[in-house]
This record gives C-alpha cells, structure tokens and sequence, in this order.
C-alpha cells in the first residue's frame, strides 16, 4: 500500500527525513550535534519531529557536505555567515542572485566575473589554501553548470 503523501507545511518523523534525503537516521542525529541552527521538535520518549525549515536546512547540509565536499567545521562557518544552502554560497561566490545566474546562462549573456572571497586572516596558511581550493572548486563548477547548456 502506498504512504500518502503530506502536506508540505507537515512536520516529519527522522524516519520520513532520512528516506526523503537518503541519510541514515544516526547521521542526521550526528547533524544536530553538529550544527546548533537544526533543532527538531523532540516529544515524548524523545521522538524527534522536522519542521519544513529544518528540512530545508538538512537539504542545504547535505548539499554542501555531500556534492559540494564541505567539512562539517566548513559548513559550521558557512552556516554562521547565513549561508545554507548550495545556491547562496554561489551568488555569494559570484556577487549575483542565483535567478540572475540561470537568466544569464539560458540567454547566453556573459558569464559574471568572479571576486572570491578571501580567507580569515587568523587561519594558518594550509587552511587558507584549502579555503582558496574549496572557493575556486565552487567557482569552476558553477562555471561548468551556467555552460553545460551551450
């Protein structure tokens, strides 16, 4: 028999969560430790209910830990700056809106310049070379996406 679906605005149990994300329930119990911005909705015996906003977080956490290859201290930075999710941390990236970037690469307009940003000047030198990686690595794949359809 097939679950109904749910109404958007729903909250939802870490079972739904985890099938819906495909992460294993004790990762994201692991998130919650991590990432103070992530607070469930905990009832009786502990159950643990998402909220709409949480799961949008979850998704941006996933996304930047999984396809973007953030270390959790990364996304713990990026989090604390008010970044959380994928597409703002490439507006931040290239100074432009994420709707602007997908109206430029489907016109064929010019691709924006890209001003990246600079590293914390209190991290040791190894760290401020990863930070540069990590920005250019975003910067070559959003590049990548706004030509793929050219």
């Amino acid at each position: 028999m097939a679950r109904r679906s749910k109404d958007p605005q729903a909250y939802r149990t870490i079972s739904e969560i985890s099938e819906e994300l495909e992460v294993p329930q004790h990762v994201l119990r692991f998130w919650e430790s991590k990432f103070p911005q992530l607070e469930p909705l905990k009832r009786n015996g502990r159950r643990r209910y998402y909220r709409p906003e949480d799961k949008a977080l979850l998704i941006g956490i996933r996304d930047l830990l999984y396809v973007e290859g953030y270390t959790i201290r990364g996304v713990q930075k990026l989090l604390e700056q008010g970044i959380t999710s994928p597409e703002a941390l490439k507006s931040r990236l290239t100074g432009s809106a994420p709707e602007a970037d997908a109206a430029a690469g489907s016109s064929g307009a010019a691709l924006p310049s890209l001003d990246l940003p600079e590293p914390d000047s209190s991290l040791s030198a190894s760290k401020a070379a990863q930070f540069r990686l990590k920005s250019a690595r975003a910067a070559v794949q959003h590049l990548i996406k706004a030509l793929s359809p050219l």
